[in-house]
């Protein structure tokens, strides 16, 4: 029977006739012989699975809906309501592509972890006004089954921002625009100011603005942390690599002023493997650049700032990379816990860090200067 099964050749020579045997009687020969006939027989069956494949589950899916450039806090927000929004579970597929895992060269983990409203835009105010309230309830948005609960270490300290003689009105304006749009602000003369926080020097301030509520600085890795492990429970694609190209259709439309126009869309995207020269391309319907300081780069990828000059398309995004500073004192008088966090109109921010520390966060003073690739970064 056995001989009937196998191929034509297999069984030849392996089983063999040895002496002292009863007449018509058969003894195996195992040296070896054995595991060669499984093999083969393995080989021919159906359905066998092929161990000789390569391992691509660091690949990107060759299809996703919506590709997100930019792995932070900011790219993981917005793969977190793309899902929160979807009509049914799997409806959406999300890719998130992120160049470095270890983040280090990141926006979310070089700042300082901050949230403040007192902003002169009622969009950046509302947005601010709902992050408080985002990060005060994280368990309720980013709870993962068996995890435990996160803590962000929010703090709640009101921003200080001082104003000299000439940007007081400007300041006295956004003010009222942030009371209008529901924030807690309010407006300190120098006295005022020197009785609240006499540790500070009102020399050549002529207005200060407070936040009473809803401001003060959390733990960004934390944030970081609890989004990716929520949007990995919630089907969301992640990938290492770096985006490299975008592959676009062309379509010519004509306008209500009869001037015939070329629309463009994106519809495939390269991603780099790490370290590799293989790439993975990607069929989208949307990308969404959340790249932070290089975000400039990914849109040069998709043409924007290569057009005509005077043209949306002829518009560079106005966004570099540049060098961050942190500059630290030690002040064992200084006024320990009950100092907020403390900025100028220039966009220097002075923050409490522990008892008897104090830090002060600003731009690289020379602007002109090339950034250092080693040290880029962005300020808090």
């Amino acid at each position: 029977m056995i001989r009937r099964v196998l191929p034509h050749g297999l069984g030849r020579g392996l089983l063999t006739r040895r002496p002292g045997t009863r007449r018509g009687g058969f003894s195996l020969d195992w040296d070896g012989k054995v595991s060669e006939i499984k093999k083969k027989i393995k080989s021919i069956l159906p359905g066998t699975p092929c161990d000789v494949l390569p391992d691509t589950s660091h690949l990107p899916p060759e299809h996703s809906d919506v590709v997100v450039v930019g792995g932070g806090v900011l790219g993981l927000s917005v793969a977190y309501w793309l899902k929160q929004l979807e009509n049914r579970r799997g409806g959406m597929r999300v890719l998130v592509v992120e160049r470095d895992h270890t983040y280090s060269q990141a926006s979310t983990g070089l700042s300082v972890g901050g949230i403040c409203q007192q902003f002169s835009l009622p969009e950046n105010i509302q947005l601010s006004l709902f992050s408080a309230s985002f990060l005060r309830n994280i368990n309720e948005y980013l709870a993962v089954t068996n995890a435990p609960p996160l803590d962000l270490q929010f703090n709640p300290s009101g921003y200080l921002l001082l104003a000299s003689e000439k940007d007081a009105a400007a300041m006295e304006s956004n003010v009222k625009v942030q009371k209008q749009e529901g924030a807690k602000v309010c407006l300190m003369s120098p006295d005022q100011l020197r009785n609240k926080f006499p540790w500070i020097s009102t020399e050549g301030v002529a207005l200060a603005s407070y936040g009473m509520e809803n401001e003060g600085w959390f733990d960004p890795w934390c944030l970081l942390h609890g989004l990716r492990q929520k949007l990995m429970s919630m089907g969301v694609f992640f990938c290492q690599g770096e985006v490299t190209r975008f592959v676009t259709s062309s379509q010519r439309m004509m306008t209500t002023d009869d001037e015939m126009v070329t629309l463009k869309s994106i519809h495939e995207v390269h991603v780099k493997m790490d370290h590799s020269l293989e790439y993975q391309p990607v069929e989208c319907a949307i990308v969404i650049n959340a790249a932070g300081a290089w975000s400039a780069q990914i849109a040069a990828l998709a043409g924007i700032g290569k057009g005509p000059p005077g043209t949306l398309q002829g518009t560079k995004l106005p966004v570099e990379p540049r060098k961050g500073y942190v500059y630290v004192w030690h002040c064992p008088q200084g006024p320990g816990l009950e100092t907020p966090l403390v900025a100028d109109t220039s966009g220097a921010y002075f923050r409490r860090e522990g008892l008897g520390s104090n830090y002060l966060g600003g731009r690289s003073p020379a602007e002109e200067e090339e950034p250092d690739p080693a040290n880029l970064g962005s300020g808090p």
